[in-house]
Parts: structure tokens; C-alpha cells; sequence
């Protein structure tokens, strides 16, 4: 008998460079602290762009509804979060980044707990500094796994050769003493 599993939820921040012409995935999680209290949330996310000091209300989810609301973005945003009235992923995807598109998101949850006294509102907010670039840079652990890759590679092909040497040599030393052995009882008549 197999019991029902049930997933977990983390929270993970969002990559904070896109590349000019591709789609880029704004991550924005925010869990719930109890899994069996049961709860609704809207998310909202706004875009100050750079050098701006007002932030433009782009895009509202609310089960089963998106919609996008700035026209910046019209027919380039995408739901990819939670899609049931509970939403811990409020994770949105944007086709064909443009250098416009620079700039500070802010991505707001808002969740009603429903308990039995009453309902809890939360709000929770979270900021993304998102620059668009022209070509993507390489992140620095994949740089460091990739110069580690290398280097164990180097290691273990001179480990190699030097256990290859010394068989070698064992070998060798074997050989001679044998026939070293051998070379007195050819010379006796």
C-alpha cells in the first residue's frame, strides 16, 4: 500500500537577467506556511521601469482569470503559476524581452486563510532587478563546475598514467629479475 504524497513548496528567487529577443520566466513563489488550512490569493505584478520612480501595474491573476493590463506588454505575458484559487506560484512569463523591459518588478500576493474564527488577510511582496541584455552571460557556478570538470579530467588522466608507469616498471623489474635468475642456470655446463 502506497501513501498519497503530497509536494512541497520553496521558495526559490527569480533569475535576474534576460536576453533581448527571447522569453524570460519572472519566478515569484510565495508558500503557504500550513498546506491543510485552505486559502485563496490574487498576485499583481508592477514594473518601475529604469529611471522611473512610479512602478505601472502590469499584469492581475485571479483564479481562473489573467489578464494583462499594461499595454507594454499586451500579448507578450503569460501565466505560468499555480493555477488553482490557492496560489503559491505567481510565476509569469513574458515572450520577446525588449530593453524596455529593464527595470525593478514587484510581484504582490494577496491571500485571505480561511479559519474557523475568521479569515487572515496577508499580503507579501517581493522585488526582481531584471536587466535585459544583448547576449546572456555565463553564471559564475556554471563557469566554476565547468573549470572543475577540467581539472578533475587533467587529475585523473595523470592518475592514470602514473599507475600505467608503475605496472609498467613492476612489470619490468619482474622481467629482468627473472631472467637474471634464469641466465646463471643457461651458462652452467
Amino acid at each position: 500500500m502506497l501513501s498519497q504524497c503530497h509536494g512541497g513548496c520553496s521558495e526559490v528567487d527569480s533569475l535576474t537577467e534576460a536576453v533581448a529577443g527571447e522569453g524570460f520566466s519572472l519566478k515569484c513563489i510565495s508558500c503557504k506556511k500550513r498546506e491543510e488550512v485552505s486559502a485563496r490569493a490574487t498576485v499583481d505584478w508592477h514594473f518601475k521601469p529604469l529611471g522611473e520612480k512610479q512602478y505601472w501595474h502590469i499584469f492581475h491573476y485571479d483564479h481562473p482569470r489573467a489578464e494583462t493590463i499594461h499595454e507594454q506588454f499586451n500579448g507578450r505575458m503569460e501565466w505560468q503559476g499555480t493555477k488553482k484559487s490557492d496560489i503559491q506560484s505567481g510565476t509569469i512569463y513574458i515572450h520577446n524581452m525588449t530593453f524596455n523591459d529593464t527595470g525593478t518588478y514587484r510581484c504582490t500576493f494577496q491571500r485571505t486563510i480561511f479559519l474557523v474564527q475568521n479569515d487572515v488577510h496577508h499580503i507579501v511582496e517581493k522585488h526582481v532587478e531584471l536587466s535585459v541584455v544583448k547576449v546572456a552571460n555565463r553564471e559564475i557556478t556554471s563557469l566554476i563546475s565547468e573549470l572543475m570538470m577540467y581539472v578533475l579530467i587533467l587529475v585523473l588522466q595523470l592518475w592514470l598514467i602514473l599507475v600505467l608507469v608503475s605496472c609498467y616498471k613492476k612489470i619490468s623489474n619482474e622481467y629482468e629479475a627473472r631472467e637474471a635468475k634464469l641466465a646463471p642456470m643457461s651458462l652452467t655446463p
